[in-house]
């Protein structure tokens, strides 16, 4: 087991099935040309009672593979529950977060890696400029950043839930993250402000989703608008 690990690699994996292997492989490969001391960690978090393998996939490639580990529990919550309890399994100088559906380029995350080591900024992440998932994701993701900057002006993101993210051990320890839901980017992007740390943003291309629907319904609409407005009223 590594003592030492400068970077974390925390892949959100719900519902991902097959899909997850060749898509740990690869990011595996490219982990291994950026840094000798790496771990992957493989969020397989699952509603008890589901039809999805992922569970067993992730735990199966951590079994087989020491860089890789599995977080498999009964979900408590969705995407920001599981993006929580993966970043607290990280042991790394830098915390890297992706999702697992293979929609951002993996080649992001060397960009990050190497953009933050190289500079000052506490934090670094993409934003979407060209997207493969239709115009119905497109119109929902440009209407919530929209309103997102006219409640929150001071984040000044162009796209804030956008990945990979990627952050230092001192950024992550000092930020304060609750959400059990899709509002976990934009609850780091707000911590960021918070914090008043530097970040940067590159402009990456989103590919459409494959195998699956998006669980970004409409009904995600108003429940962004609902965390946005609490969170604004509590400040």
């Amino acid at each position: 087991m590594k003592k030492n690990i400068e970077l974390s690699i925390v892949i959100l994996c719900y519902r991902s099935n097959e899909s997850i292997i060749p898509l740990a492989g690869n990011i595996k490969v490219l982990a291994e040309k950026l840094t000798d001391d790496f771990e992957i960690i493989l969020v397989g978090n699952y509603l008890e009672g589901s039809d999805d393998r992922t569970e067993a996939i992730v735990r199966e490639i951590a079994k087989r593979d020491e860089d890789f580990i599995a977080v498999c529990k009964p979900k408590k919550g969705m995407m920001g529950w599981d993006m929580r309890e993966g970043l607290k399994m990280a042991k790394g100088d830098y915390l890297c977060v992706i999702d697992g559906d293979s929609q951002f380029p993996i080649d992001n995350i060397e960009k990050c890696f190497k953009k933050i080591k190289s500079s000052s900024y506490g934090l670094v992440k993409t934003y979407r400029t060209m997207r493969g998932d239709g115009k119905y994701r497109q119109i929902i993701s440009n209407g919530y950043n929209q309103i997102f900057s006219l409640l929150f002006p001071k984040v000044n993101s162009r796209d804030v839930n956008s990945k990979p993210k990627i952050f230092t051990r001192e950024v992550y320890d000092n930020m304060e993250l609750t959400s059990d839901d899709w509002f976990i980017d934009a609850e780091i992007m707000l911590n960021i402000a918070r914090l008043d740390i530097k970040f940067h943003e590159f402009p990456t291309h989103f590919l459409e989703l494959e195998g699956r629907t998006s669980f970004v319904k409409f009904s995600s609409i108003f429940e962004f608008l609902k965390n946005m407005i609490l969170f604004r009223l509590k400040r």
